[in-house]
């Protein structure tokens, strides 16, 4: 459904979300690849270790809600490699929220940083992309996103709206000439999981979720999704009629 990559030599990637989890060990899988790779998250500290020692590496602190950081890293990449082949949107966060502990404040926090910083990076990039009249944007939605989940009540619909979003970018963008990819992880060892309190089934390393998702963006994958043994049980479960879903995720969570 997108162009296949046979090389990411002199590809010029911006990662934003790439200070820890998937965004950075899949920055550096690509800069080991002969990448260029312009490294934005809110941590400068990490962006700069991450960048240290390879000359093909841009760290470029931003904060996703904050739209005009993100206008400012763009210019920058703009400026430094005359445009951008892909725009990996990984940034977002997690906060564990039920009906009987709804906070509204934690919840508008988390629609700000997962859809509406989503919505920042597209403004920011989308003129570029359209200008080239080629490139590709992937974004990082979840499982989370394929249907309501206990403790996730704010978390599941942003990431649901992504999902939607990955799909009307692609009606729009690929006559364009730019790919679009939906990329769904399941359950990844990083610092959002690490707090979690409930089994985490098929949980793998963000290394692997990183080649998983390299991977699928090599094939021209338009929904990449992993790993495939967790996220096919999830696809398949969303078929079911409702009573049947509830009764399943109950019996699988204990929730």
């Amino acid at each position: 459904m997108n162009p296949r990559i046979d090389s990411w030599s002199g590809k010029r990637v911006w990662m934003i979300g790439a200070s820890t989890g998937i965004g950075a060990a899949a920055a550096a899988r690509l800069l080991r690849q002969g990448a260029r790779v312009a490294l934005s998250a809110r941590n400068a500290a990490r962006l700069d270790a991450a960048a240290a020692g390879s000359q093909n590496a841009l760290a470029l602190p931003l904060d996703v809600t904050d739209h005009a950081s993100v206008l400012a890293a763009r210019d920058a990449i703009v400026a430094a490699w005359g445009g951008i082949d892909l725009v990996l949107v990984v940034a977002g966060g997690y906060n564990e929220m039920r009906a009987d502990s709804f906070d509204l404040a934690a919840a508008n926090a988390m629609v700000d940083l997962n859809l509406r910083g989503a919505f920042n990076c597209l403004d920011a990039v989308l003129p570029v992309l359209l200008r080239q009249g080629a490139g590709g944007i992937g974004i990082v939605a979840s499982v989370a996103g394929f249907g309501g989940l206990p403790k996730a009540l704010v978390y599941g619909p942003t990431k649901a709206a992504l999902i939607n979003l990955a799909e009307s970018l692609y009606l729009d963008l690929r006559p364009r000439g730019i790919a679009v990819y939906q990329i769904n992880p399941g359950f990844v060892d990083t610092p959002l999981t690490a707090h979690n309190d409930f089994p985490m089934p098929a949980i793998i390393s963000a290394d692997e979720a990183a080649a998983a998702m390299l991977k699928g963006i090599e094939h021209g994958q338009f929904h990449v999704h992993f790993p495939r043994r967790f996220t096919n049980s999830m696809r398949l479960a969303r078929l079911l009629p409702y009573r049947a879903y509830f009764w399943l995720i109950h019996k699988v969570t204990g929730l």
